[in-house]
Formats: structure tokens, C-alpha cells, sequence
């Protein structure tokens, strides 16, 4: 028996067919990078998503690090975002010269806390940096209210979360919290709710490609304009550079995927959606195990409980031991990790549950079968240990 945490394969297979005739249109018209296919793509996903514009690049890294550039942050500035999260977050803002600041997550959404946020402004803060982890929504109407307030960008780390929608701050939203900034924002994907939002089409993603892509998606014309000539080396047409920028183009092989895909993905992140609910019901009152809260626009790009009891490496190895992938996303914090030695205090509900979550295996071909045969030896693992 393998039940892996993720099968690419399946998928493709599935799709093979179409995936195929699009590579042999890419290689038959010769147009590799940018092109066709990537204008097609980006508008796509401008439709899909509802905003003005959608920049393709070649990573979700470079659509952080080319979004901060167009809102000008950079040397001497401060971003606040959340300790929880891949190091690319962090590393983003520190790439471009400015200084990543830390506040705290929600113990319950896994996103960076609100609450947490406004002791962290100074007079170099430039802006705030959610993620929507695991495909669940950050608190964007606190967020943008705070933002408001305090004259600050909000750039949107969507990359695990292509397709999520936002309803709400909470689980259980009872609609008197920054209610017209709420009723503004409800309904809306992520990526269109702050002055930028930046995607990751790495191939474990909900869209994912079959290597590095990105996307930066944008209603602000000057935003747009700066990201286009940011991924071609600075320039708004050849060999006249006009700023520092990057090779970060979007290739048309990657382009012509996704854009199978993206006809697939309401579908997928349903099927997503129900997975969890699954879990959810077949590991309800587990001893020592905390289930993720499941809201109406979480996508869940990963499913994710926490291992109260102290056991959670044991159980992650016991398992591997049945043929049953998991991961641990993220064994260490952002501000605790090497790079960042001794730059900060630890955040305390980061390094608790950096300490307590396990990802189990969740993707749209999983079969209600293997989640039973997952939940079953969780419980046997409870029960013996």
C-alpha cells in the first residue's frame, strides 16, 4: 500500500491528451518565451481572478520580489508578515533590500494574527505581507483596514492558494468587524483584495505547472507597468533599459499547461474541499488531534492537523512505515531560521505549532478509500502510542 501526500502523475495522466497537443502547439510555433501562450494565459487569469492585470514570470519568489520592487520598497524600509510560512516570503522582502518584521499567527487559520500586527508599525514600515497559508484566506478585512489606517501596501502571497475566495476573517463570522471593509471584500479571490497579490505555479500547487512559474496580478496600472519591464532585464522595449530588473520571463511550454489547467481548477479545489471535510468528520474527537477549521473559500493546498501530544515525529514515522506520505510545512519559523540568527525574539504561536502540524496527504484524485485508510492508522497510532 502508498498512499504518496501528492500524485502529479494521476493527474496527468487524466489530462494527457490535452497536455500533449499544447506542448506539440508550442514546439510547432517555435515561440518559447513569453508570446502567445502567456498572453493568453495572463488573460485567464486576469478574467478568472477579476482584476485588471495578470503578469507572468518564472517563479512565485520573483513575483514577490518584483512585486515589492513595483510598490518601490527596498534598502532601508519595513514589511510585516507572518514567521509561519515557505522562507521565499521572507527571503522576498530581504532580497530587495528591505527588512522582514514578524508578527505572530492565528493559532486557529494558521495566518498571520491582526491583533499582532499594529505593535509591529514604525515610521519605516512600507507595508504588510499576508499569506494565505494552506489555501485558507488571511484576515484581509482587518488587514486593509489596518493598511488604511497606517498608509501601507498590502502584497498578497497567494502562492498556495490559486482559487481561494475570501468570506469573512473567522470561521464563524459574526459581520460586525470592520463591516463595510468585510461586505467590500467578501466574495473576492485572493490576490485581487490588496495592491498586489503573487502566485506560484510550482508543480505541487493547486495550479501548477511542470516547472517554475509565477504570476503577479494587479489593478494598479503603474504596479503593472513596472512588474513588465522589471521581468525583462528593466526595459519596456529591447535594448533600452531603463531600471535594475530581471530574466524572469514566463515561458510559453509552462504557459500552454496552465492554461490546461485552469479549466480544471473550480473542479479540483472542490474536490479539495470535500477531502477535508472527510478528514475532518473520520478524525473528529481524535485524542490529540487538533483538525483544521474549513471555511467556505479555504482550497486547501494542504491539509493540516496539529499532533498535540508531543508525538508528532513519531506518528509522521510510523505512517511512512504504513506507505503513507505527510510533511511537516514548517519545522522552523521564518525569523528562526539560519539566515536570520539572533535577529529575532521567537514568535510563540509560530514556534508551538512549528512543533505540532503535520500535512497529510491531499490532492483531487486522492480516493475516500486511502483518506479512510489514513485516518485508520492515525487512530491506531493514538491508540498504541
Amino acid at each position: 500500500m502508498k498512499i504518496p501526500i501528492l500524485d502529479l502523475k494521476s493527474q496527468y495522466q487524466k489530462l494527457k491528451a490535452e497536455i500533449d497537443q499544447a506542448i506539440a502547439n508550442v514546439l510547432e510555433s517555435s515561440q518559447f518565451v513569453l508570446g502567445p501562450e502567456v498572453k493568453k494565459l495572463e488573460s485567464e487569469i486576469a478574467d478568472y481572478l477579476d482584476v485588471k492585470y495578470a503578469i507572468g514570470v518564472n517563479s512565485g519568489t520573483d513575483a514577490l520580489i518584483i512585486a515589492l520592487r513595483s510598490l518601490d520598497i527596498g534598502l532601508g524600509d519595513e514589511v510585516i508578515t507572518t514567521p509561519f510560512s515557505f522562507y521565499a516570503t521572507a527571503e522576498s522582502i530581504s532580497v530587495v533590500g528591505a527588512k522582514p518584521i514578524f508578527a505572530d499567527i492565528d493559532i486557529n487559520s494558521f495566518n498571520i494574527d491582526p491583533k499582532t500586527i499594529v505593535d509591529k508599525i514604525t515610521s519605516k514600515t512600507k507595508g504588510i505581507m499576508p499569506v494565505h497559508l494552506y489555501g485558507q484566506p488571511a484576515a484581509m478585512s482587518n488587514i486593509n483596514s489596518i493598511a488604511k489606517e497606517y498608509n501601507l501596501k498590502v502584497i498578497e502571497d497567494c502562492a498556495q492558494a490559486f482559487g481561494a475566495v475570501y468570506y469573512g476573517d473567522c470561521v464563524s463570522c459574526n459581520q460586525d468587524c470592520h463591516q463595510d471593509t468585510r461586505q467590500h471584500l467578501t466574495g473576492k479571490h485572493v490576490g485581487s483584495i490588496g495592491d498586489v497579490g503573487a502566485y506560484s505555479f510550482y508543480p505541487t500547487k493547486n495550479l501548477g505547472a511542470y516547472g517554475d512559474a509565477g504570476m503577479i496580478v494587479t489593478n494598479d496600472d503603474k504596479i503593472a507597468d513596472l512588474a513588465k519591464m522589471l521581468r525583462v532585464h528593466g526595459s519596456k522595449k529591447s535594448y533600452h533599459n531603463e531600471l535594475l530588473g530581471y530574466n524572469s520571463r514566463l515561458d510559453s511550454l509552462q504557459a500552454c499547461i496552465l492554461r490546461v489547467k485552469l479549466k480544471y481548477i473550480n473542479q479540483w479545489n472542490q474536490a479539495r474541499h470535500h477531502i477535508a471535510q472527510t478528514y475532518n468528520q473520520l478524525l473528529e474527537n481524535t485524542p490529540d488531534i487538533i483538525v483544521p477549521q474549513i471555511t467556505q473559500g479555504h482550497v486547501f493546498h494542504q491539509y493540516t492537523i496539529r499532533v498535540t501530544n508531543g508525538k508528532r515525529n513519531q506518528l509522521k514515522d510510523f505512517l511512512a512505515q504504513q506507505g503513507i506520505g505527510s510533511m511537516i510545512y514548517y519545522p522552523i519559523p521564518q525569523d528562526q531560521l539560519p539566515v536570520y540568527e539572533n535577529q529575532y525574539q521567537p514568535s510563540p504561536v509560530s514556534i508551538k505549532l512549528a512543533d505540532e502540524v503535520l500535512s497529510l496527504p491531499i490532492y483531487p484524485e486522492l480516493s475516500l478509500e486511502d483518506v479512510k485508510i489514513v485516518t485508520e492508522n492515525i487512530h491506531k497510532f493514538q491508540t498504541d502510542h
